[in-house]
């Protein structure tokens, strides 16, 4: 098998890893922390083989009539290495904390999905000032929405945003406002849950929303994004 070729079938096993890494965490093959390795080492895999396209382009024979796969391989290489850096450096850009709320001093708690949570690494119970403070200077932007209708009416309108988000609905009470249910990353499957606080504000409603991981310390900043997603729904439903 000449050079060439042998880096496009690296280049191709590196993606694939990189693909399954969280598709075999979400499916039962492995542990979410052995699918993190696997996209750590992708990201080492991509950078190999992004050397060795180059180094193919650059070798006359090497490269004589293979110039178009050695591109591709380089192309996949980049793509593959500049993914899990990318997904790392997100990471590091936000608090890893992983319980994040519109309302920090009288945070929505969940009632329904105490149960599906116990034994979890992530408590329902907010974690804290240290928490609300680190989500201050994370996600300074949180913050409740105000609704013109009366509870009741924001209720409904609350719960069919929360459908429309594709959460799984766990539980609804109308006369307390609360709406628990569950939501699912796409890639590695995480299992995140969220509680939903609908209450009489003026002629109007507030809405506040607490969105929680059940398993380790940080979230890639995936809890903000979903509130933020969920209230901007809301606000234009």
């Amino acid at each position: 098998m000449d050079a060439a070729r042998f880096a496009w079938i690296f280049a191709l096993l590196a993606a694939s890893a990189l693909v399954a890494a969280g598709f075999g965490a979400q499916f039962g093959l492995w542990n979410f922390r052995v699918g993190f390795q696997l996209v750590r080492w992708s990201e080492y895999t991509g950078l190999a083989v992004v050397a060795l396209a180059l180094v193919g382009l650059a070798v006359p024979r090497w490269r004589r009539g293979r110039v178009p796969l050695l591109v591709a391989t380089l192309i996949v290489g980049v793509a593959v290495a500049w993914f899990p850096w990318q997904w790392q450096r997100s990471a590091r850009s936000v608090p890893p904390i992983n319980d994040i709320t519109t309302d920090m001093e009288n945070p929505p708690a969940f009632v329904a999905l105490v149960a599906a949570r116990a034994g979890l690494s992530v408590p329902t119970t907010y974690p804290g000032a240290a928490t609300a403070e680190q989500q201050k200077r994370g996600y300074p932007d949180l913050k409740p929405l105000d609704l013109p209708e009366p509870p009741a009416a924001a209720f409904a309108r609350a719960l069919e945003a929360a459908k429309a988000m594709g959460w799984e609905i766990a539980a609804t009470d109308a006369p307390s406002g609360r709406i628990e249910a569950t939501a699912k990353t796409p890639w590695f499957g995480f299992r995140d849950d969220v509680v939903i606080r609908v209450a009489s504000a003026g002629a109007g409603s507030r809405i506040d929303v607490r969105s929680v991981s059940r398993v380790g310390r940080g979230d890639f900043g995936t809890n903000a994004k979903r509130i933020r997603a969920y209230l901007e729904k809301l606000a234009h439903a």
